[in-house]
């Protein structure tokens, strides 16, 4: 089973990770969201006043339900679409590019009927890359082992 780094952004350190619901939906439903971009978890971190990146191990296991988004795509927009509507999935961890603050608002755009799909992915694709893993079950925090809690400068 193959490992790798992952990181989350807070305001503290967090050995023990949790799902939290919010009255928010975000890309990939509820869930605990890391992503292997150390600078995206910085800017995750840097909306707080003290602003933390969690480090973690995360070892794939096979025996949960893994949905993995490798490109943008109209799949991975449905199911970002679904998820912010607030619908469920089976899914443990879910796996891709994020909507950020931008690409978000060109989804909300697109809900309520203000831009065309052609239109979301003109705007779109002009963005950086982004990454994010969320762990959606309790057992898929399994998979993390905390590693350290780093202050962002």
């Amino acid at each position: 089973m193959a490992k790798q780094v992952v990181y989350h952004g807070s305001y503290t350190k967090i050995e023990l990770p949790k799902i939290i619901i919010g009255k928010y939906h975000k890309d990939f439903g509820v869930g605990f969201y890391c992503t292997v971009l150390e600078n995206q978890a910085s800017r995750w971190a840097q909306k707080n006043e003290t602003p933390i990146i969690n480090v973690y191990e995360y070892k794939e296991d096979s025996n949960l339900k893994i949905k993995e988004f490798t490109v943008m795509s109209e799949e991975w927009l449905d199911f970002i679409i679904d998820c912010r509507n607030g619908k469920k999935h089976c899914y443990d961890i879910v796996i891709g590019a994020m909507a950020d603050d931008q690409v978000y608002n060109y989804i909300s755009d697109l809900i309520d009927g203000i831009i065309t799909r052609e239109a979301f992915w003109e705007l779109a694709k002009f963005k950086h890359p982004t990454h994010q893993i969320a762990f959606c079950t309790e057992v898929s925090l399994n998979t993390l082992r905390f590693l350290e809690a780093k202050a962002v400068e």
